[in-house]
């Protein structure tokens, strides 16, 4: 392994270790779960600590890159007597991966996109990718069949309601997607239309292409069938 792959896995290795801490995972857990800033007395009610554990916690990860801090009057209010800014939290952008023994798949998911991207095969993939996810669906979900909204976030899409509609805070092919746009995309909205009718009232739900305007959301959208 070179010097530059070995300071890099040490860099990812000491910002994961910064998450060893179960309060400071808790925090971060928070604050990345939702699309918006989150504030200090907000990320302490959630985690169940003390609002000063909570700032010197949500600190340290954003010391450590995992998170980001913005300022804003949560009362709405400006000019004298407005008050000071509160400390607001946000997850960080960016991806960090670490391997042992080291390994490239992304190599070879990019090697395999533009084949099928050259090729066009668009088709044959979402049809590949909603057989995956009939076969996602068909395994066991505990005692019962998990609902939509469960299913994703165990598949690391963060969903969240915007009113009616759910939405995912997450993509978890974000790399290949910024690369391949349509194809990813499209295959993504397959997988999740694959996975919707074998899961709990999936048959009532609705997914389409509505990508979120920020820079890790998801392309796709869900609502129950009426909604969207």
């Amino acid at each position: 392994m070179s010097n530059d792959n070995t300071d890099s896995d040490d860099a990812v290795l000491d910002t994961v270790a910064v998450l060893g801490d179960p309060v400071r995972r808790k925090l971060y857990r928070v604050v990345a779960a939702g699309p918006g800033a989150v504030g200090r007395d907000a990320a302490a009610a959630a985690a169940g600590v003390s609002r000063s554990l909570a700032a010197f916690h949500l600190d340290r990860l954003v010391e450590a890159g995992l998170l980001t801090v913005t300022y804003q009057r949560l009362s709405g209010r400006s000019g004298p007597g407005a008050g000071r800014p509160a400390k607001l939290y946000q997850r960080a952008p960016g991806e960090r991966e670490l391997s042992l023994p080291p390994r490239s798949y992304d190599s070879v998911a990019r090697l395999l996109a533009d084949v099928v991207e050259r090729a066009g095969l668009d088709r044959e993939l979402q049809s590949a990718a909603r057989e995956a996810g009939a076969a996602l669906a068909a395994e066991p979900a505990g005692s019962c069949r998990a609902d939509p909204e469960a299913e994703l976030r165990e598949r690391g899409y963060e969903p969240y309601w915007d009113q009616a509609v759910l939405r995912l805070h997450n993509c978890p092919f974000r790399s290949l997607a910024e690369e391949f746009p349509a194809l990813i995309c499209g295959m993504n909205l397959a997988l999740i239309e694959g996975l919707l009718p074998g899961r709990a009232d999936g048959e009532g739900w609705t997914a389409t292409l509505d990508p979120l305007p920020v820079p890790d959301g998801c392309c796709v959208a869900l609502a129950p069938k009426g909604e969207i």
